[in-house]
Order: C-alpha cells, then structure tokens, then sequence
C-alpha cells in the first residue's frame, strides 16, 4: 500500500524540477510500443477512436505519414479525430486566419492518405490555453459517445499529455476521476509519456448534455468584468502566453461533504519555553475506483509520443530545447534583405539572399527567446565560426566544445517567384527551430540558399502556414533591415466581448 503513491526518480525530477533524466526510445521502439497498445484486442465490440494531436507549427507533420503504416490492416480503429493543437502561439495574421490553418491541417491529412473514412473530423485547439477544449469535448460526446475507448497519438512535443490533463479536468472525464489518476508528466524532453496513462470517460446522457450546454450558455453571456479576481489573474495570465484563450470547466462536480476539522489539543498548550509537538499525520486516503464505476468504463489513453527523425530537437540538450520550443505568443520580426544579406536563425538556421532585382521582406516565425541575426554574405562564414555556441547566438549553446559535436550547416538552394508586396511566396522552414516566411514583387525571381544542420529537415512550405505575415509590424527602425516587432491583441472565444468606446 505504500507504494501506490510512489513515483520513479524520472518522474519526479520532470514534476518538480522540469528536468528529465536522458532516456530515449528509438524511433522504431517507440513505434512498436503504440502499436502494440492499439492492437490490443477491441472491447465492448468496438474499436478505438484514435485522437491524433498535430503541432500545427510542424506542419507538415512528420510521424502523419507515418500513422497508416503504424496501425496497419489489422488495427480494429473505428475513426480517426485529428486536432490541431498549439494555434495559441501563432497570430492572426490577416481575417479567417483559422480557417486556413484548418485547410491546411485537412490538406496534410489527405496528402498522409487520410481522407475519407475513418477520418471522423478535423479540429483546432489550445490544450495550454483552453482555446477549442469545450468544442473538442462537444464533438467527441456527440459523435462518439461513450463507444468504446479513446486512444491519444502523436509526435513527441505535439502537446498529446497537455491535452490529457486538460481533458482529465473537462466534462469528458468521469467526475470522481481527476482524484484517483495521476496527471500526465508534461515536459519539453521529447519521449516522457513511457506508460499508457488513462482516464475514465463519462457517459454523456441525454441529461449530463443537456446541464452542460446550459452551463456553456450561460458562461457565454459572461463579460471579463464579471469574473472573479482570481478568474481575472488566471486569464490576464493566459493571454500572455497565447493569443488565443479559451475556458474549460466542468458541469458535473463530485458531491463532497463538509471537511472536518483536524486538530490536536496537546499542540494548543505549550509554553514559550517548550517547542510543540508533531503529532504524526495520518497518511493521505488516495481516491480509488470502486468496481462497478470501472467494470464497463471506456478509457482514454496517452500513449507515448513517437519521435521525429531528421529533427533538431534530437541534437539539443534539454536547456537548449527549452529556449527552440516556443512557450509563448510568437511575436514575428520582419526584416528588408537586400541580395547579398543573410540572415541567421540562432546557429540553428541560415537563408542566403543570393539574387534578386529588388528587395525582399523576411518574416521569422520562432521562439521569441532565440536571437535572429543579420549580416552581410561576405561576413557570414566568419560570423558563424566566431559566434556558433556563443551569447550572440545563443543556440546551441557551450563554446567551442560544443560546436565540435555538433553537425556543421549544410546548404540547400531554393529559388522562388514572389505574389506581392503583402503575401508570401513560401515558408523556409528550419526544422524544428523555426520558419522564415518570404514576401516579394510581384513576378520577382529569388534565388535563395538555405541551411539547416545535418541531418536535419530543411522544407519549403508552399503555401505558407501564415502568408500575410510580413503586414504584422511596426516601423522600420532606422539605419537597420529590422522592422519594429508588434504584438496582436488576444482573443477570448467563450466569453462576451465588451465594446471599447
């Protein structure tokens, strides 16, 4: 009985500290784990619905393509949900910005060979912020009811345990259930979920759906203003770190008796001479399942996130990667690259302006915490071999020593055809460190070469994911390439918005 609260040293050091200790699954071991767990025998006649979780910045999705050939002819899958997870960090970079990405996650789905049956639906979602998390769990009552059990797939640093922990604590969970299963373990460090963590999921009766959207309704007609002081800090806190923000709360709360008062009357009669006595706490009564609430339940599943090859984040140490993975709202900066300029992305990423008649605007879309650096073609050489694991760029990081273990830039030549002056061309897409979005004339010829480390994925995205991004900026800062950096207003979907006078 003792060890049922007990948590391995990995666990505990990714809880309370945010470091994991180095255990990596190979690619082909991680594979074999999910696929192991989907080819379980179906239960309750049914086979599972496979939520997959897609980093809507990684697009295009790596491991997608790989989801036929891992559940293979055999799998029993009965649909398959595809969530677009993290669009929180990206801004609104012109109207119906959503509504592309969606197209472009449905594009990918078709491109990996997943159109049609069983793909049930495609969603967009913030499991950090909340944002799409009530409309999730709405889909997934209507359509898939309480069916059979829910699967979570995806890549390593999709966001798949955010996800489970912020479902763990929504309606789609049994109400007694938050008490009794351990939270996901979320982490940075690719490869943390090694268990199949699960929760219950609640029957959404005729009744439960009917009190949930009424309670739905009547936080819609709530204002910021009306929210409690403590509601207020948790939202002014999430819109810092997302533009889009979303509520996720609960309709169906554990009934709980008033809690008695514990105390020992030999701690209230000590003198100021004497010190008070511990009495010994009587250990914490964890939440159990009983087994009727178990005994025809349908679970949701995290599963292991399956690692992405050819990707940077494989080369970084877990302090480097906290800086590459962004956190927080993306705020874009734009710079004017004349040809022969160059612009580096940390020492992560290289793009070589080599020929063009005009000016061309570039946009980078990264983690505000890597630097972005500009020079000239004749200095970038020196520059790099000066500074690569310095302060200046910052990734990676440890000096010359560091460098000498890490795969050295090798190039790549693109040549584009700008649209105009307001749309990008295409997307240059760094790996996993960033993309750097590409504006020109109308007709106007670029030869560009882009570098990114060995072995990792260099991708040009046509179209791009945001290709009005270059109009998100401030002024030009005199006597530089740079733009002033502007950071878009965030958006809360569940609440009534106040007009400004």
């Amino acid at each position: 009985a003792g060890l049922r609260g007990a948590v391995c040293q990995r666990c505990w050091l990714l809880a309370h500290y945010g470091r994991a200790l180095r255990l990596r699954l190979p690619p082909e071991q991680h594979r074999q784990v999910v696929s192991a767990a989907l080819r379980r025998p179906p239960r309750h006649g049914r086979g599972p619905l496979l939520l997959y979780v897609l980093d809507v910045l990684e697009l295009p999705d790596p491991v997608l393509a790989q989801l036929p050939g891992l559940l293979g002819p055999d799998v029993p899958a009965a649909g398959l949900l595809v969530v677009g997870n993290k669009v929180d960090l990206l801004p609104a970079d012109a109207p119906g910005h959503l509504g592309r990405l969606r197209r472009r996650v449905e594009a990918a789905c078709a491109q990996a060979g997943l159109c049609g049956a069983p793909l049930v639906d495609v969603r967009l979602v913030s499991a950090k912020t909340g944002f799409g998390l009530e409309g999730l769990v709405s889909r997934l009552q209507r359509s898939w009811k309480c069916a059979g059990d829910v699967y979570l797939l995806g890549a390593t640093n999709s966001g798949k345990s955010t996800l489970f922990n912020t479902l763990l604590r929504s309606d789609y969970c049994k109400s007694r259930a938050p008490d009794a299963v351990d939270r996901a373990t979320v982490s940075s460090w690719p490869g943390t979920t090694l268990n199949l963590l699960k929760f219950p999921i609640i029957n959404p009766t005729c009744d439960r759906i009917f009190r949930r959207q009424e309670r739905l309704k009547e936080e819609a007609t709530k204002t910021e203003d009306e929210l409690s002081n403590e509601e207020k800090k948790y939202l002014n806190q999430l819109k810092k770190q997302g533009y889009l923000v979303g509520e996720v709360g609960r309709t169906f709360r554990r009934q709980s008796s008033s809690p008695l008062v514990d105390f020992d009357p030999d701690m209230l009669s000590y003198s100021v001479d004497e010190d008070p006595r511990h009495s010994p706490k009587k250990p914490e009564e964890r939440e159990q399942f009983t087994y009727n609430e178990v005994k025809d339940a349908r679970w949701c599943f995290d599963t292991p996130g399956i690692v992405k090859e050819n990707c940077v984040l494989n080369l970084l140490t877990e302090k480097e990667i906290k800086l590459v993975l962004p956190t927080h709202a993306i705020i874009p900066r734009t710079f004017i690259l004349k040809p022969g300029m160059v612009l580096f992305l940390a020492a992560l990423g290289r793009v070589d302006y080599l020929q063009g008649e005009k000016p061309a605007w570039f946009s980078v879309v990264a983690s505000n915490l890597l630097p972005v650096h500009i020079s000239t073609l004749s200095n970038a050489d020196a520059i790099y071999e000066k500074h690569a694991g310095q302060e200046l760029l910052k990734v990676p990081m440890g000096g010359e020593e560091r460098m000498k273990e890490f795969p050295p830039l090798v190039p790549q030549d693109i040549t584009l055809k700008g649209i105009g002056t307001t749309e990008a061309v295409a997307d240059i897409k760094l790996s996993s460190a960033g993309w750097v979005a590409v504006t020109a004339h109308a007709e106007e010829k670029l030869l560009l070469r882009a570098y990114t480390p060995e072995g990792t994925a260099l991708v040009v995205r046509e179209p791009p994911l945001l290709p009005y991004i270059s109009t998100i900026r401030g002024a030009r800062i005199a006597g530089t390439a740079a733009y002033r950096t502007k950071r878009p207003p965030s958006l809360v979907e569940n609440l009534k918005t106040t007009e400004r006078r």
